[in-house]
């Protein structure tokens, strides 16, 4: 299961995030990648890094060039449209737009088809560079906010995902949605946390929101609003976490042989996902 991290506030992201993703290596992984932007208007375009491996890769490559700001996603990917490889890692970049995602687009065959007509070209063999195209082109068409570009995005795709957006062109914002794959918020004091798992961000906060079907979240340093995919709000009460750590990453079950037992059916749902084709009734065997 890929692991997805997000900050927005006032320290240095590139640390939070790193730190983030190593609380959640325990979900496994084959590649690694962060982007940085800062979080005021005028500033310097974002970062992107990533590389095929394991974290310590990362840390190596931030290590030696730094990226600085204060607004960031991370993400850890576990392959399934495309080998492990460094083009394949996540985020994915088109024009100013980065994203990272858990999950499978079921009709990104189709839909990249559309976009390759359309004039576009892709870099990666992965299903979720469909969607920061589809982000990309919903703004060129003139959405007015980066929550507008996401969400025309997401009225095309279908499967299941948690998502992380951040833009150079929409600073101090990260926005986050959520269809059939955990996302969590966290709530801090001038900063803002987004993970797919607790364990990510407990050190920094406990007063969390987690997001339910069909989420779209607006994430600032203030706080988060939620809308559904039409735009209409939503008010999600937030909840103090009282598990420690090793319990976080339990996931509330008192061990982890449990907590596996309860996953086996999402397990075999998104195993499956990953390999059929609904729009074409096909399976696809790519590397077995």
């Amino acid at each position: 299961m890929c692991g997805i991290v997000g900050y927005v506030g006032s320290k240095e992201a590139t640390p939070l995030l790193i730190s983030g993703l190593r609380k959640l290596e325990y979900r496994g992984y084959d590649s690694a990648g962060l982007a940085v932007a800062n979080s005021g208007s005028g500033s310097s375009p974002m970062q992107v890094v990533r590389c095929r491996g394991k974290l310590s890769g990362l840390e190596t490559l931030v290590e030696r060039e730094p990226p600085r700001g204060t607004v960031g996603i991370g993400h850890t990917r576990w392959a399934t449209h495309g080998r492990p490889s460094e083009a394949n890692a996540h985020p994915h970049r088109v024009g100013p737009i980065a994203v990272v995602h858990n999950g499978i687009i079921e009709n990104y065959l189709a839909l990249r088809a559309r976009l390759e007509v359309a004039g576009r070209r892709f870099s990666s063999e992965t299903d979720t560079e469909i969607v920061a195209h589809l982000i990309d082109e919903a703004l060129a068409d003139g959405a007015k906010t980066l929550g507008d570009g996401v969400r025309a995005a997401l009225r095309q795709v279908h499967g299941a995902y948690a998502l992380a957006v951040v833009s150079e062109k929409h600073p101090g914002q990260i926005i986050a949605a959520k269809i059939a794959s955990p996302l969590v918020i966290g709530l801090g004091k001038g900063e803002t946390f987004l993970a797919s798992d607790v364990p990510a961000f407990l050190e920094h906060t406990r007063e969390v929101i987690f997001l339910e079907e069909g989420d779209i979240a607006e994430i600032t340093a203030d706080g988060a609003k939620l809308t559904d995919l039409e735009g209409k709000p939503i008010i999600r009460p937030s909840k103090t976490i009282t598990w420690d750590a090793a319990q976080a990453e339990k996931g509330g079950y008192p061990h982890f042989m449990l907590k596996e037992i309860h996953e086996q059916p999402r397990a075999i749902a998104d195993t499956l996902r990953a390999r059929l084709r609904l729009e074409t009734g096909d399976a696809d065997l790519e590397g077995f």
